[in-house]
Parts: C-alpha cells; structure tokens; sequence
C-alpha cells in the first residue's frame, strides 16, 4: 500500500482543515516546498497535493507551488482542487502533477471528466468521490449532491477509472480513525471490471481520518492501494520514521 502524504494549500502555505470548514484552518508550515523536501528525505515517494484555494475559486490557483515542489523534488505528485477545465489540466500538468483528481467536475460535467480519461489515460487522471453519508460532496466540500457514493464509483469504474480517492468527510482532520466499513463496502461492491479487452480492478485510495500507525496495515490488509496522511503527521500521531519503517517493509 503507498503511502500518500497530504499538502493542502491556502495562500501558497501548507494547511489543514477539519472536516473541510475552510474557518477551521491550521497553518503548519508557511513554505510548503520544506514539507515536501522533508517527506522526501524520509523516503515518501508520492504526494497529495490539494489547492484549496482552486477548490473554492473554481479553477487552478496554486499551480506555482505545485511547480516549485515538482522541480525541486522526485515526488510524483497527484494534484487535485478547483480543476474544471481543459486549460486547467494542461496548467497542472505543466506545472508537473504526475496525476491530477477530478471531484466536483465528475459529477457536474461527467463529459468534460470523460474526456479527459479518454485523452490522458486511466494512469493520470483520479476520480475523487468524497462523500457524507455516503452522498458524494462537491466544491470543496460546501454542497452536497445527489449522487449515491458507491454507485456513483461503479459508475465510473465501468467507464475506465482505476485510481479513486475516496474520503469520508465526517472524519478528516477528526483524528478518529479512518472509514474502515465505509472502504470494505466499496472494495466489495465494486468488482474487477473488463475494460477495452483487460481487467481492471478499482484502485482506492482511503483518505480521512487516519490518526495511528496501527491503522495502516488494516487498511492494507483491506484491499487499500494507497493511503493520504495529513494531520496525524503534522501533529505528530504518526513518526517519518514509522512511515519510513512501513515503506521498507511493504
């Protein structure tokens, strides 16, 4: 299972929030490209970068921090937040995302989000389905859809997408564990699919709520490629050097 530090961005400085309330901002570091830099000397290979800023604007915003990060370190970068548009994706890809996360666009332009699976592949672009009561969430969290989560993910699984993101917006930044029922249920339901010829089975990412070392090997035993860390790294809860040990092992 990789393992998947978070950066989230306002204002060009590494964030957090709680269960996305843009009020409940922490500031943690104001030059993000040390957060990155430090990740890397622990051996993290991949990161998570969310432009919060992007999210609520509605278009790519952070897009110099995300090239600072990439140009200055070997991390492969999934970049994600307020991307809606052609232009905005050959921006982050540009800038050097490794791949980009499609949220909100998924469930309100379905043939823009399409198109881009079709053009860039099923390696590049990450659907990202995070939820409320298993409703699927868009805007940077501030609206609730109608879209059913698991349906929702099968939905686009059958059309090609490997990677999803999958968070469980009643436990980010909560520190209280992570959705380990809500992420069996979605490996359960959503079946190896046979697309153009191969079988394809979902990616999912769990992301939300991890607060202890302990919870990471259930989530690999799970069925979990990937895992996003944030705030239990930023208040200490989780060690680099637990992170690092993880990573030599698996």
């Amino acid at each position: 299972m990789r393992i998947i530090p978070a950066i989230d961005i306002i204002d060009g400085k590494c964030v957090r929030l709680s269960k996305g309330d843009y009020d409940t901002k922490k500031i943690y570091n104001e030059h993000p490209l040390e957060v990155a830099k430090e990740f890397e000397a622990h051996g993290i290979q991949y990161l998570h970068l969310v432009d919060l800023d992007g999210a609520k604007s509605k278009h790519i915003v952070n897009h110099k921090v995300l090239e600072q990060i990439a140009s200055q370190t070997s991390l492969k970068i999934d970049f994600g937040g307020g991307l809606k548009t052609d232009e905005d994706l050959r921006v982050a890809f540009e800038s050097g995302a490794n791949q980009i996360t499609g949220g909100s666009i998924a469930v309100k332009d379905p043939d823009t989000f399409k198109s881009w699976l079709s053009k860039f592949g099923p390696d590049k672009i990450i659907l990202g389905a995070d939820a409320k009561d298993e409703k699927v969430a868009v805007s940077g969290w501030l609206e609730e859809s109608k879209e059913e989560l698991i349906p929702f993910i099968k939905s686009y699984h059958q059309e090609g997408v490997s990677y999803v993101i999958c968070t469980d917006i009643s436990k980010d930044g909560m520190l209280e564990g992570p959705s380990f029922d809500l992420y069996r249920k979605i490996l359960e339901e959503c079946h190896p699919e046979l697309v153009e010829g191969a079988v394809k089975s979902l990616k999912l990412i769990a992301s939300g709520g991890i607060s202890h070392f302990d919870e990471l090997p259930k989530l690999a035993e799970l069925g979990c490629e990937g895992t996003i860390i944030g705030k239990a790294i930023y208040e200490g809860r989780i060690s680099m050097k637990q992170l690092e040990g993880f990573i030599l092992n698996s």
